[in-house]
């Protein structure tokens, strides 16, 4: 039997049409995802075949695609004698291992020798991480690598040691680099990485970061005052080991600390943008940044974390003993990492690299370092009951959302009231948890020093542009909107 040809109608055609248009350009019309355009529909036909002709600046297309990216976890206490037999597997001979003074005196770190050794990996130790890392100590990290070759990197440590021991991946393999090649706009140059780089172990000894899932990392770029780093996907570690024997050691400051870091991470990422409305769309998929704005599978990691930081935190900081409570921790630090990760995280991430930065002279208790330090999760936290109660007329039912995992009966909540009553739910959490500095009064900052903070977070733009609310086309709008913030920050 002769095939039967079936020749499209004209209306077939323009159906076929209108379904490639509409799945091309989400949300659903061209106009409407489209904020360059202001055409009304009755001129769809004339926009239509304009766009034929000419396409539009893809600097004004919303993102219409989210990249999951994440290392390889490992999670069970007693793993970290696994690593010798990792790195033998992948047949490294110099392997960096990277640590600070601190944890290099723990149990993590003979953990790690002994595995090495056992396996006859050659290794070479280097401890002189900094905590709260600089651009000067990120650099002598860098020229102590070099010269070595390493093949390999491990990190053992808190976020400080695992991003330090990134960035020492990254010059290593990239010898020809800039410094501020790699680094955020617009204090860098922002430009991707391109080139594969070596093997990176990431052993976590604190519960916070989850930097051993991340192609984050961060450090106070001193010339300008500010705290900045470098993002992208090919960055992450190639393995995590998430042991939780490794975060017994824990100060409970620390504990708490970096536990906060995790509750930030999480309500961050949750609330972030859609992924949907982020500008530009990439030209090429190498540009699409590692932090895209809320999306469906960071969701799920981020309100998990979240609900589990709000469960176990408090215990874990009250009891050293309460193995079940830091384990979940750990757990929910990587899990976070995850989430915020490919979500980013926004305004108290943002607001928190001047407050470090720029800090006055406070030493928080229970740190033993030998300068004034602001630990990243004390000066993530100090903003955030005011940075939700300004973000909650973004998106009302993820705000009362999150405060319904810290406990709060919502049924009868309005939606004008969601920010107002996550902000209250965040400050009790924080009060109740104790030893928390109530506000940026308490960590030494007074009024005048608040335009300083402003000019601080302007250049944060990476993680900005995912914050809601924030007026960015705009920059004397948005000074304003982030001096009304800090000053909110002052005292809750």
């Amino acid at each position: 039997m002769a095939a039967i040809r079936i020749v499209p109608t004209r209306a077939t055609r323009a159906l076929n049409l209108l379904r490639t248009v509409q799945f091309t350009h989400p949300p659903s019309c061209p106009c409407h995802s489209n904020p360059s355009h202001h055409h009304h529909h009755g001129n769809n036909m004339i926009t239509a075949k304009r766009a034929l002709a000419t396409p539009i600046s893809t600097s004004q297309q919303k993102e219409y695609a989210f990249e999951m990216a994440a290392s390889s976890i490992r999670f069970g206490p007693g793993c970290t004698k696994e690593v010798g037999m990792d790195f033998k597997n992948m047949g490294s001979k110099r392997v960096m291992v990277v640590t600070d003074p601190n944890v290099r005196k723990l149990e993590a770190m003979r953990q790690v020798t002994q595995a090495l050794e056992r396996e006859g990996v050659n290794f070479k130790v280097f401890d002189g991480v900094r905590v709260e890392p600089k651009d000067s100590s990120i650099k002598e990290a860098i020229e102590f690598a070099r010269p070595w070759r390493p093949d390999a990197f491990l990190a053992v440590g808190g976020g400080s040691v695992i991003d330090t021991a990134k960035l020492m991946n990254l010059y290593t393999s990239c010898p020809e680099a800039s410094f501020l090649d790699f680094v955020n706009a617009p204090l860098g140059l922002g430009l991707p990485i391109t080139k594969k780089l070596f093997p990176l172990i990431a052993v976590p000894t604190t519960a916070g970061t989850g930097s051993e899932t991340t192609g984050t990392a961060i450090f106070d770029l001193v010339e300008k005052r500010a705290k900045t780093g470098i993002a992208h996907r090919n960055l992450k570690p190639t393995l995590g080991i998430v042991d939780p024997l490794n975060t017994r050691t824990m100060p409970s400051a620390v504990h708490a600390s970096s536990g906060l870091d995790v509750l930030c991470h999480s309500l961050e990422s949750w609330t972030a943008i859609p992924f949907s409305e982020r500008v530009p769309r990439p030209t090429n998929p190498i540009n699409r940044p590692a932090y895209q704005g809320a999306n469906p599978i960071s969701d799920i990691f981020s309100l998990k974390a979240l609900r589990d930081t709000v469960t176990y935190l408090p215990r874990a900081v009250k009891d050293p003993e309460d193995h079940e409570a830091q384990s979940a921790m750990l757990l929910a630090a990587t899990l976070a990492g995850v989430g915020f990760g490919n979500a980013g995280v926004h305004l108290c991430h943002g607001m928190s690299y001047p407050i470090s930065g720029q800090n006055p002279g406070y030493q928080h208790p229970g740190y033993e370092v030998d300068h004034t330090i602001i630990p990243h999760g004390v000066s993530v936290a100090v903003t955030a009951p005011a940075v939700f109660k300004f973000t909650g007329a973004s998106n009302p039912e993820r705000h009362l959302a999150a405060a319904e995992c810290f406990g709060v009966d919502i049924s009868q909540v309005k939606k004008e009231s969601a920010g107002e009553v996550l902000g209250e739910a965040l400050a009790s959490f924080l009060v109740k948890l104790g030893d928390q500095p109530r506000g940026l009064k308490h960590l030494g900052f007074q009024n005048e020093h608040l335009d300083a903070l402003v000019e601080g977070t302007i250049p944060q733009a990476r993680v900005l542009m995912l914050a809601p609310s924030l007026e960015m086309q705009n920059v004397d709008v948005e000074r304003e909107q982030l001096r009304g913030l800090f000053e909110e920050a002052m005292e809750y």
